[in-house]
Parts: structure tokens; sequence; C-alpha cells
């Protein structure tokens, strides 16, 4: 605005001398009226589910990214310059993250994007960002096909693989158990990839799938998979899928009698399981990124401002999309610029980034390598069980 007063009070034909004086006069004058020049913010996209079946998740990782940005630009920003969050909000809907991530590339010309926590959403909106070639974050995506759109795609949470393995260990060494039942939903990438790396990490380990039953996204009732479940008598039950379908998949599990142990991924870690599935869930386990419950000083801090903030407690998508803002934060940084492919490379050479949910390296596949944490429901709480490391 300032410039273009200028532009339009001087006239074009005035000599270079006097026209450089009269400018400097203008500038002073204008500022003495409220037209100093500010430095212009940094644009930061933000795609999220903050309304819908994943609103629960979408709103927590908000929440962090949100506090992250305010705390960055508390101290100065970056570069100089403040951070601009402009988030979209995708509703949980299919075929929205590609338009979320369109408006904000095109339309508001974001230099990096934040987003999705779910899988499928992530990867209707990543081949957008790498044709543009815009940086991605996802926060919590965790499907090994989010990154391997393109060079471009990044995350802060450990992938399906890892996941999958560790949980299939946790079944066998900490639960004892040797024949599952593996119930997924045949809508969700993040569903089906967990279920593609679990099966042969279990089998390998010396256990057994029971059985395998498909339930559809949004299901609600899941009676006859049970109940075929059941009839094979397994010693617990494998859920890879979101909060709504677990809660109420454990307390039906429960009407019908069924008293063995279920367990799922972080797609688990909201306290609508709790609200969904009520005393059923009691004594269920998932594995996640991050408990508030962690002894580190880091998390400790984090947990309380979170707290004090929002008036919940964090949970792993809160810190997950606090560590997604401040990576990208710490890479605009060591790049010197906003420029997309230097912002790239600096993300791909991240190591030992100290995050909320542990200190993140990015591999040469751009996921992030770190520990994982495995939550047990007790009295309709999550209590911090173990840690497994890489």
């Amino acid at each position: 605005m300032r410039e273009r007063i200028l532009a339009a009070l001087l006239p074009g034909n005035l000599p270079v001398f006097f026209r450089a004086t009269a400018r400097l006069g203008l500038a002073a004058l204008l500022t003495g009226f409220g037209f100093a020049a500010t430095a212009q913010t940094i644009k930061v996209g933000e795609y999220a589910s903050l309304t819908g079946s994943e609103a629960s998740f979408g709103q927590m990782s908000h929440h962090g990214t949100e506090m992250a940005i305010e705390e960055i630009n508390a101290h100065g920003g970056v570069l100089g310059r403040k951070l601009e969050l402009l988030t979209e909000d995708d509703q949980s809907k299919a075929g929205q993250s590609k338009t979320c991530a369109e408006k904000l590339i095109a339309r508001d010309n974001v230099v990096a994007l934040l987003g999705e926590v779910a899988s499928g959403r992530s990867l209707e909106a990543a081949p957008i960002c790498q044709k543009f070639k815009i940086p991605m974050i996802s926060p919590s995506s965790t499907n090994p096909k989010v990154t391997q759109t393109g060079n471009y795609i990044f995350r802060v949470c450990f992938i399906d693989s890892f996941q999958a393995k560790v949980i299939a260990k946790f079944a066998l060494d900490s639960l004892k158990l040797k024949n599952v039942a593996v119930l997924m939903d045949v809508g969700q990438a993040y569903s089906a990839g967990l279920a593609e790396f679990f099966k042969p990490a279990f089998t390998e380990g010396g256990g057994k799938i029971a059985i395998e039953k498909n339930y559809p996204s949004g299901g609600t009732d899941f009676r006859a998979q049970l109940t075929a479940i059941k009839a094979v008598n397994p010693d617990g039950i494998f859920v890879p899928g979101y909060y709504t379908e677990a809660g109420l998949i454990c307390r039906q599990a429960k009407e019908l009698g069924i008293n063995v142990p279920i367990f799922g991924g972080d797609g688990w870690e909201s306290a609508k399981l709790v609200e969904i599935g009520g005393d059923a869930v009691d004594g269920a386990f998932f594995s996640t990124h991050f408990s508030p419950k962690q002894k580190t000083p880091a998390v400790q801090s984090f947990s309380r401002k979170f707290l004090e903030k929002y008036g919940v407690d964090p949970d792993a998508m809160a810190a997950l999309g606090y560590d997604s803002a401040m990576l990208l934060a710490d890479a605009i940084k060591r790049a010197g610029t906003t420029d997309g492919a230097k912002l790239r490379e600096a993300l791909a050479t991240t190591r030992d980034f100290p995050g909320i949910t542990g200190n993140i390296t990015i591999d040469k596949e751009r996921n992030a390598t770190k520990a994982a944490v495995f939550l047990q429901v007790k009295n309709g709480k999550f209590e911090l069980y173990q840690t497994v490391n890489p």
C-alpha cells in the first residue's frame, strides 16, 4: 500500500536526484501518518478435518499447530518475519483435501502445507503439492504411500510398516497372544496398510491369524463380523481403524461376550474412543507417538502449556501438529529462504530435531525415525504402558 501511494504521488518526469529526495521526504511523511513499512508474513497452509468423522483428530492437530505458530511468532518469527497460518477444513470428506490444497497454493500463495492427519486425505493433497513443488509435512499420516508420492512430501510420524511390526511384537511378547483375529476398515488406506504389515510380522514371530474380517468406513453395526470372529475363538483381536468404529467394536464385542484383549494403532487415540465405547474399551491397548505422562522436561512443559491454553491434556495428534510446524520453522531458518526447492532440501536434511514426540531424523524416504509408545485404557484414561525405540 505504502509503495503504491508513493508511486501515485511522485511525477514520473522528475530528475533522478530530485525524485529520490522527494521519495525520502514523502516516505517520512507517510510513516508519520501510520504507513510504516512492515515485514511481509510467511504464509503457511494447513488442511485438517476440523469437522466430520475425524474431527477429534483434526482439531487436536490444529491446536498443536496453532500453538507452535504462536510461540514461533512470540519469539520473533523466522527470518525476521511472522508466520501466518491459513487453515482449510476438509470436513473429513473424501476429495476435499485436494480442493483445500489447491486453494491454499493457488489463491493464498503458501510456502508449505501442514496436513493431513488421515493417510487417505494426505494422499489426495500430496500430488498437488508435488506438482507445484510446495513442501508438505503430514503430522500423522502413517501409510508409506504418502511420502512415496514425491520428494516434496514429508511426515513427522513413524510409518505403518514400523508401527505394525511394533504392534505385532507387543502382541506376542507383552500380551502373550498366539492366535489373533484381524478386523479392518477396507475404505481407509491407514487401516489397510497397518493390517498389511501386521500380518506377516505377527506370523513370522510365531503367531497365527485366526480370521480376517472387513468393515466399511462409517459402519455402525459390526455384530456379524464379531460373531464370525467369536466362532474361531481367538485370544486377541487387532482392529487397525479409527476411534469411532473402534469404540463401537469394543462395545459390541462386550455385548457378544467376547472377552479377549482388543488392540489397535494410533488411529484409536481420541477422548471420543472412551465416550463411544464406554467401559467396554477399558483394558484395551493401542500404539501411538506420545503420552503427556512421559517425564521428559519438554513433554511436561508442552503438556502444561497446552492444558492451560485449551483446557484439555494434549494427545499425540496435538503433539505431532506442534512438531510439524516447529520442524517447518527450523527448515525455513536453515534454508535462509522460503524458496520451495531450498526449503525442500532443508527438510530432507533434518537430523535429530528435538521434537515433543521424540528426536526426529528425516530418512531418505522423507519419513521420521523415532520411538513408539503403547497406552492402555484404564478407568477411562489413557495410561502410559510401554515405550519402544526403533
